[in-house]
């Protein structure tokens, strides 16, 4: 492989809440919340001038409060350390302006459409049916009805927004604030990269525990960004594939294994320091990064069929866990902490020296760990028949070229599980601290200090 596919990771009974049948909703919805404003958005319609200016003269959005809001504004942005909603939408965007202050303008729009979305509002004032009936719809009206879901949408900077050296030109004068663990992820052995998976000036995750509310926020930023970016590539996935909450249960991944048994948790907050938030001394040339992370993107398809025809003893071997409670082969419970001295009748470890666990364990990797967020995705299938299917790895890291590019370097050489992944697509991206009460922008930081 490949970066890490199963790992010590497993949920736990608690888990996140499923998303209740309409019927059964009695929270406010999106189409609530927007008739109540109705006759307010309705008088508004007629001077509403469509830019952000006039969308920021009504001030702060009301917040829906329901119990299924994360908040958008704080220390950190959310959708890192939230505990993981069941679905994703994820897409990176090419600029296609050379203006810096087109950029700023587009990601004063986007935070503000994110807060309004985030709370179960529709992107913009006006809704998808306030507007002037000649004019398109500030929102396109998928999510009315439904309640904010838990979306958290968060968002990220790629090395070709700066630009500089090898990696290109420096577009928007920011080459002297790109901070120096971002750059293009080297190729990995095995490798077999399509360029349209890769790279991005911008990144934007959206999670939820609805798909149709993850995709309507993407599908609004898009809209919104149009005459100054382009979505490059995107990715829908489902079924998390880790826990980053104690009150999270184990999930599985395509494999039918525990995936994210030792992943790390918003309760350990000692570790997330030491292994995901970018510290204010570790780069001076990019103190606005301080508070913030990297998030690595990996698209890891998994030759399902061949899997399917392996047998058990040969899939736990892999793993290096038992497909049943993912406890380690060496013993004991999932939780159990592997014992990779122990031996079995034949005097071989029992589990493999180049199984996945075994690799990606931080004992093998000068004791660096990761906060991994990743999905499963089906694709449909290709031309031959075979599922177009696997893992949307994600992973936010303190420094990626110390955390990530050893370990993926070590998996890529010698895990067992590298017979049946293919990666097709990778990108990096700085993800800047939240959005502070009276900011105005994602990022702001680093464009104007």
């Amino acid at each position: 492989m490949s970066a890490p596919v199963t790992g010590q990771g497993g949920e736990e009974p608690g888990e996140t809440p499923a998303p209740s049948a309409p019927a059964a909703r009695r929270d406010p919805s999106r189409r609530a919340l927007l008739g109540a404003g109705g006759a307010g958005l309705a008088a508004l319609a007629a001077g509403f001038a469509g830019g952000f200016g006039a969308a920021r003269a009504q001030g702060a959005p009301p917040a829906t409060d329901d119990g299924h809001v994360v908040p958008f504004r704080g220390a950190r942005q959310a959708g890192i350390v939230t505990p993981a909603q069941d679905r994703l939408h994820f897409a990176a965007f090419d600029l296609t302006t050379s203006s810096r202050d087109d950029v700023v303008d587009l990601l004063r729009r986007w935070s503000l459409a994110a807060e309004r979305m985030t709370r179960g509002l529709p992107a913009g004032e006006l809704g998808p049916v306030g507007g002037a009936y000649d004019a398109p719809p500030d929102d396109t009206g998928e999510a009315q009805e439904l309640r904010p879901g838990n979306l958290t949408i968060t968002f990220g900077f790629g090395p070709s927004l700066f630009g500089g050296g090898d990696i290109g030109p420096d577009r928007f004068g920011l080459a002297a604030r790109r901070p120096n663990a971002l750059a293009d992820l080297p190729h990995f052995p095995g490798d077999t990269l399509e360029a349209a998976r890769c790279g991005g000036d911008l990144m934007v995750q959206a999670c939820s525990d609805d798909p149709q509310i993850a995709v309507h926020a993407v599908r609004n930023l898009a809209r919104l960004a149009f005459g100054t970016a382009q979505v490059r590539w995107s990715q829908l996935g489902y079924g998390r594939t880790s826990r980053t909450s104690s009150a999270q249960a184990t999930p599985r991944n395509l494999f039918g294994f525990k995936d994210g048994t030792a992943n790390l948790l918003a309760e350990d907050t000692a570790a997330l320091d030491e292994h995901v938030w970018v510290a204010p001394g570790d780069d001076p040339a990019a103190s606005w990064l301080a508070g913030g992370s990297y998030l690595v993107a990996r698209r890891i398809r998994m030759t399902i069929e061949t899997w399917d025809r392996s047998s058990l003893r040969e899939q736990e071997s892999v793993v290096g866990r038992t497909k049943g409670t993912g406890a380690p082969l060496s013993g004991g419970q999932e939780a159990t902490e592997p014992d990779f001295t122990r031996t079995g009748n034949d005097g071989r470890p029992l589990i493999d020296p180049d199984s996945h666990v075994a690799l990606a364990h931080p004992t093998a990797n000068g004791g660096v760990r990761m906060l991994r967020r990743g999905y499963n995705y089906t694709d449909g299938s290709d031309g031959l028949g075979r599922l177009d299917a696997g893992l949307f790895f994600l992973a936010f890291v303190r420094d990626p070229v110390r955390q990530f590019v050893p370990m993926q370097n070590a998996l890529a050489k010698n895990d067992l599980m590298s017979e049946y992944l293919r990666h097709t697509g990778s990108g990096v991206w700085a993800v800047p601290p939240g959005l502070a009460d009276g900011a105005d922008y994602v990022g702001q930081a680093l464009f104007e200090s």
